[in-house]
């Protein structure tokens, strides 16, 4: 087949799915804004790319003469837009059949409410779609929270590599144990929630003398964003500064590495569509505690391969960690779960499969 990918080609996500969808042997066009262009993320050298050339917000309108013109030229079998705010608009104005709109979380969740204006754009960019595809069940609901069940929506994760993810190394004698998280710093992620749940369990551990585990605890953040600055100055006030170390933004290459490093992962997002992250640190088995978000609650079966705490409820995330600290066997129970589930149910490669053959699917309908 002949794809055009519309997507933001800095995003990891991006690139994870040209790349599989080319290795494969078909024929991908990743089109995106100037602004949009990949970073350090290796795009597989059959992508043929195309640089749009108007940027920024105004991108997603006054692009839609070229997007046009160039899917004129390639004819191809099918149009996939990735997030149904921005280039899911730009897909629409330039009238693009037949379209997969794949929608992401924040462009169903926040933008429409924002404004009447943009939830009428929202719904509009839905219904020109010939389909829409979600990672997850949870976002799945919220596309239908918007425009009902008129159109069919396909759920297919967003899976991991789990041959670049895989059984880690048993760090039998390692002086630390770690406590860590790898997300952007932004609001929605709670990270100074989980400072206050680890600032809860040292003071827990101290109070019960269990003085040796607490020298033993770390807390490592992966990340960057607008939050840092207030989050360096909690751990301070906290006066868990020595305990807590951000490690910086990372690439997804690196991830695996920082995991082997993680004893528990502990994700306490206000919101959550899905949880990418979540099933990197399950397939490496990492035991993991989360917040009752919709996307995280889909992933985790609480007391079988991880545990599920109330958002915003600091003692029942220390309580957790506490749990797991003490209990080896639960770990590595939890641990062992944890990849068996992302193997049978979010392995990148069966995701792939499944999309190509939505794809061949809406190409062969001939919508």
């Amino acid at each position: 087949m002949e794809i055009v990918f519309l997507a933001n080609a800095a995003s990891v996500h991006t690139v994870k799915w040209v790349n599989a969808l080319a290795d494969r042997g078909h024929i991908v066009h990743l089109i995106y804004k100037g602004d949009d262009m990949p970073t350090e993320n290796t795009i597989n050298k059959e992508v043929i790319c195309h640089s749009l050339q108007y940027t920024g917000i105004k991108g997603y309108f006054f692009n839609a003469p070229q997007l046009k013109k160039i899917c004129r030229s390639i004819q191809p079998d099918l149009i996939n837009a990735h997030y149904a705010s921005g280039y899911g608009m730009l897909a629409r104005l330039a009238k693009l059949k037949p379209l997969l709109l794949s929608v992401w979380g924040s462009d169903v969740y926040d933008f429409p409410y924002q404004s009447a204006l943009k939830m009428q754009m929202l719904k509009k960019n839905l219904r020109f779609a010939d389909a829409v595809s979600s990672s997850s069940y949870a976002m799945k609901k919220q596309v239908q929270k918007l425009i009902g069940e008129e159109k069919e929506i396909h759920v297919i994760p967003f899976g991991i590599d789990t041959q670049l993810f895989s059984r880690r190394q048993n760090n039998i004698n390692r002086e630390n144990f770690v406590i860590g998280n790898i997300k952007s710093l932004q609001p929605v992620y709670a990270i100074d929630d989980l400072l206050r749940a680890f600032h809860y369990l040292c003071t827990k551990l101290e109070s019960e003398g269990y003085f040796e585990v607490v020298q033993k605890l770390q807390l490592k953040i992966y990340g960057d964003g607008e939050e840092k600055e207030n989050l360096l100055a909690l751990a301070k006030s906290l006066q868990i500064e020595d305990k807590t170390f951000f490690m910086g933004k990372i690439p997804n290459s690196s991830v695996p590495a920082a995991l082997e490093d993680i004893d528990i992962f502990c994700a306490t997002s206000l919101q959550e569509s899905f949880g990418v992250a979540l099933l990197e640190a399950m397939a490496m088995e990492v035991p993991v505690v989360a917040t009752n978000t919709e996307g995280f609650a889909e992933i985790i079966e609480s007391g079988k391969d991880g545990i599920i705490v109330a958002a915003e409820d600091i003692e029942a995330i220390a309580n957790a960690l506490a749990t797991l600290i003490s209990d080896k066997r639960m770990r590595t129970k939890f641990g062992n779960e944890g990849r068996k589930k992302v193997l049978q149910c979010y392995d990148f490669c069966k995701n792939v499969e499944d999309m190509i053959k939505l794809y061949g699917k809406m190409s062969n309908d001939n919508f």
